[in-house]
């Protein structure tokens, strides 16, 4: 650890996370999905900053229960411009990590599964300007974006951005708590796995 601070070496986590991705997919292993959803300061991803990350994992066609992932950050710096709301804040009341620990479990949480989230674009940039400020690589999972696979699904165009409520609502999925990232994560994981069943994917 104190290497990898000091910046003479790279910190086992990240190269036991880049090494699964050296060698051919494994044919025989059922594929893993994380869903997940992060809450931030805001959408601007060169200055804004991670504070919650929730997630869980997919296999076949079920959520697994026990791989599930939730981490709060503790704040150093929160953008100015940034709106402030209970949303934002809601780490206060709970335990937080500092960011380096964060990514740290959320790294070694995912491994090499195909990310899904809405709008992945900006979570992925999110997530790689955060491993940038400990000088590390970019995320290499393979991503989809459940925005993506309904306009595919519904044959849109792909200047239409629709809300993940509104895909909800599509797709008769209720949403009970879209106010954690734990919750938005489990909302997009049912959004998921229904275009995954449509799409068969």
């Amino acid at each position: 650890m104190l290497d990898w601070l000091t910046g003479n070496n790279l910190p086992q986590f990240w190269k036991n996370y880049t090494a699964l991705f050296d060698g051919d997919e494994k044919a025989n292993e059922e594929k893993r999905y994380v869903v997940f959803d992060m809450e931030t300061t805001g959408t601007d991803w060169k200055e804004d900053t991670i504070t919650a990350i929730g997630a869980m994992g997919i296999k076949g066609n079920a959520i697994q229960v026990a791989d599930f992932f939730e981490v709060y950050i503790n704040q150093e710096k929160v953008t100015k411009a940034a709106p402030i709301s209970n949303k934002t804040f809601r780490a206060e009341t709970l335990e937080t990590v500092v960011e380096a620990e964060a990514l740290i479990r959320f790294i070694n949480f995912i491994q090499d599964a195909t990310l899904v989230s809405h709008n992945i674009n900006l979570d992925i940039e999110m997530l790689n300007q955060a491993l940038k400020r400990l000088d590390l690589g970019r995320i290499k999972n393979q991503i989809m974006d459940t925005g993506v696979l309904y306009k595919k699904w519904k044959g849109l165009p792909d200047d239409n951005n629709s809300t993940l409520d509104e895909i909800c609502n599509a797709l008769k999925i209720s949403k009970s708590d879209r106010h954690t990232a734990s919750g938005n994560a489990f909302t997009a994981a049912l959004a998921f796995l229904k275009l995954k069943r449509k799409l068969d994917i």
